[in-house]
């Protein structure tokens, strides 16, 4: 592997590390005190600013309005804004939108694309995904209740979907949906774009997470779905596909989610770093001082590099050998990433001490919203399971 970086994408990091100090962190206290609505109008502000920088909706390909990044390229720039809750929205690669927009771009016909994709890659509009079901195990992704009847031209989808996040004010979900329930069960379900606006179609609430339940794009709903009607045109990809587009994009989307999660570690490094060295235990002590604290800094630093090589293996055995073939790895970097992110964040808190609970900082919000982490995407014991189980097979374990 060749670990070194092109110049080009080392001047495009240090460009946007810069734009995100200046004018994004800035806005933090904001995001994590007030209402995301309030906030939109300057954010809008900053997302124009992206778009004179030529670095709007990175990941999305030229003919729809993005700037076309490779796969590693786009992995090394998710790092970088993930340094920030707002880094992605910014930039409109943000979840899941920029998940909708990659199968979409892939599998969605082009009236498909006219209608949602093109204004979704605009920033024109937002949308959610609708997966996990409060009555179902989301550990088992291919075990749900919401079902979609065809009825001539028609779908007739009914169901309950929850932490659909970003639902609130989507202009439309796209629904993970059982419409073959006789079939094999990897192909049983199918994906299908469902307009909030449709008659049906009920958001029920932002679910608090911690206490918190967020507006807007950072907040996550319970939706229900009642004979709510569209045409079999908004059909994604094949009937029965349902699985294989959400493995397509759930593979790679775990190598971003990754990445970012990597770069709230180096923010928060950063920060521990930054109180330990300048807070005072008496004058002229620094925190800084104690073998404990010490050891805190020096085992997050080893962790993240050692959790940054993982991922990026991970993407360049994608990009050179497919999703498929880089199966182990997605597995491993999703427990072992987020199992860094929280010893991470966790020391940078212990160090600042009671301010690190508070609203004053950011390492709360971090805290608070990415212990999700080691649940979504997968939780943490099912990939372990799978990397288990592919080693001792090769020992002759067959179940």
């Amino acid at each position: 592997m060749d670990f070194s970086i092109p110049s080009d994408i080392q001047d495009m990091l240090a460009n946007v590390g810069q734009f995100l100090r200046e004018e994004v962190y800035p806005l933090e206290e904001r995001f994590v005190s007030g209402a995301f609505a309030d906030l939109v109008p300057t954010l809008e502000e900053k997302r124009a600013r992206v778009k004179e920088m030529k670095l709007w909706a990175p990941q999305v390909p030229a003919e729809y309005g993005g700037v076309g990044l490779g796969f590693m390229q786009h992995a090394m720039l998710s790092e970088e804004l993930g340094r920030t809750p707002m880094g992605h929205y910014v930039f409109n690669c943000q979840a899941p939108d920029a998940g909708n927009m990659e199968i979409l771009a892939e599998f969605g016909t082009e009236a498909q694309k006219e209608q949602f994709l093109l204004p979704l890659a605009a920033g024109k509009s937002r949308s959610c995904f609708a997966m996990t079901e409060p009555e179902c195990a989301g550990s088992n992704p291919v075990w749900m209740k919401t079902t979609a009847v065809r009825d001539g031209d028609e779908y007739v989808i009914n169901g309950h979907k929850w932490f659909s996040s970003a639902a609130d004010g989507a202009a439309f979900a796209v629904a993970m949906v059982v419409t073959n329930p006789d079939a094999e069960p990897h192909q049983r379900a199918s994906q299908i774009i469902v307009p909030t606006d449709v008659p049906g179609y009920r958001w029920i609430r932002n679910i608090p997470v911690m206490g918190h339940a967020g507006d807007g794009w950072p907040s996550h709903s319970e939706l229900r779905f009642e004979n709510v009607r569209v045409p079999v045109s908004n059909l994604l990809g094949e009937e029965g596909a349902g699985f294989a587009i959400a493995q397509a994009r759930l593979g790679p989307g775990r190598i971003h989610h990754c990445m970012r999660w990597i770069g709230i570690c180096e923010r928060s490094f950063d920060l521990m770093c930054e109180r330990a060295a300048t807070r005072e235990l008496a004058p002229g002590d620094p925190l800084g001082n104690r073998q404990t604290v010490q050891n805190w800094i020096a085992e997050s630093r080893a962790e993240i590099n050692a959790a940054r090589l993982m991922v990026l293996h991970a993407a360049w055995k994608i990009d050179n050998e497919g999703t498929k073939a880089a199966r182990e790895e997605i597995s491993a970097i999703k427990f072992y990433v987020a199992g860094v992110l929280m010893a991470v964040v966790d020391r940078a808190i212990q160090v600042h001490g009671a301010l690190g609970v508070s609203d004053d900082t950011i390492l709360q919000y971090f805290y608070r919203q990415e212990r999700g982490a080691r649940i979504y995407d997968g939780p943490d014991e099912v990939h372990k399971t799978v990397l288990a189980k592919r080693a001792l097979r090769s020992f002759g374990m067959k179940k």
